[in-house]
């Protein structure tokens, strides 16, 4: 069986999603540390193949192969692609394929709305997006399902690329406008939940603008070169993970503040597992949950992957 992204775009729906996100944290999975192999590439800059497995015994192993080909952008092809193979946790036969890209955009995106279940107000209803591209796109719809959200703004290094994204989400019935370059500061510090899937090497958020009561959602940062929030931010925050392990070996939202003495690891509050299971309660946990600011960084997991797999391979198996 192949599921190709329209497929994935129809059984991948969000409340079903984040439920089996949920329900995943809470089983007992073997995921191994991604496995991770360099290849020169002739005339190009050096590829990067990942292998990231997990399984449930008995039940489900699956596997998602990414390949990070960074000459490509040269050549107007994409930088990354990923499949994804699902098969039998008895007999090892392959059950199907899919598109990883789009497993992986929707299943990043459903763990930060679940995570704002746990970590945003219940009753947050305006929204930055910080980053147009395509991780924007999914975060967006994302959040929406959790909270009641109907107000969002659009921030993007590309003016036009933010007015295109508010122009889509106005057609589906959403208050939204794309911000000035030099409206971000006003408008961060308005907002309920913020929302970031950059490039950024630098921080793009400052903790000066977070004001108290909001929810800071962290994507983009993947590599300990990468940033979105600077040092006051993690500061004044309650920092949750998605996992400690992954959050403290690849992203420098998390490495470099504790660097420079910013920030200490014993400094993270809890990670999903420990929502998901209810061993903390998430901002209700908290001191003064209504002014506590909060922050949710993720850097990915297998096992979110394998829940997103589960999920699309059962549906489609599903009689009409």
């Amino acid at each position: 069986m192949l599921l190709n992204a329209d497929a994935l775009e129809h059984h991948l729906t969000w409340p079903a999603l984040i439920e089996a996100l949920q329900k995943i944290f809470t089983t007992t999975v073997h995921a191994p540390v991604r496995h991770h192999h360099f290849m020169d590439v002739p005339n190009a800059p050096q590829a990067t193949l990942l292998l990231m497995p997990a399984w449930v015994e008995g039940q489900y192993l699956g596997v998602k192969q990414v390949s990070v080909f960074p000459g490509n952008n040269a050549k107007g092809l994409p930088g990354l692609t990923s499949l994804y193979t699902l098969s039998s946790g008895l007999t090892g036969e392959t059950l199907a394929q899919m598109d990883g890209n789009i497993l992986t955009a929707r299943r990043t995106a459903a763990a930060s709305a679940l995570a704002s279940s746990f970590l945003s107000r219940a009753k947050s209803r305006t929204m930055l997006m910080v980053g147009a591209g395509r991780m924007g796109h999914y975060l967006v719809p994302a959040h929406m399902s959790v909270r009641p959200i109907d107000t969002v703004f659009i921030w993007d290094r590309d003016e036009a690329q933010a007015e295109r994204f508010a122009q889509t989400l106005q057609t589906q019935g959403l208050v939204a406008r794309a911000c000035q370059r030099d409206e971000l500061p006003d408008i961060a510090a308005t907002v309920d939940l913020i929302s970031c899937a950059t490039m950024a090497n630098e921080p793009v958020i400052s903790g000066d603008w977070l004001r108290p009561g909001t929810h800071v959602d962290l994507v983009g940062s993947f590599t300990p070169t990468m940033r979105e929030a600077d040092n006051l931010a993690m500061q004044r925050s309650h920092v949750f993970v998605d996992t400690r392990a992954g959050a403290l070996a690849e992203t420098g939202d998390l490495i470099q503040p504790i660097q420079e003495g910013a920030f200490n690891e014993q400094d993270i509050i809890a990670e999903l597992t420990e929502l998901c299971g209810g061993s903390h309660q998430g901002r209700q946990q908290l001191a003064d949950p209504d002014s506590a600011i909060t922050l949710f960084k993720s850097v990915g997991d297998s096992r979110e992957d394998l829940a997103a797999a589960i999920l699309a391979y059962t549906a489609s198996t599903q009689p009409n």
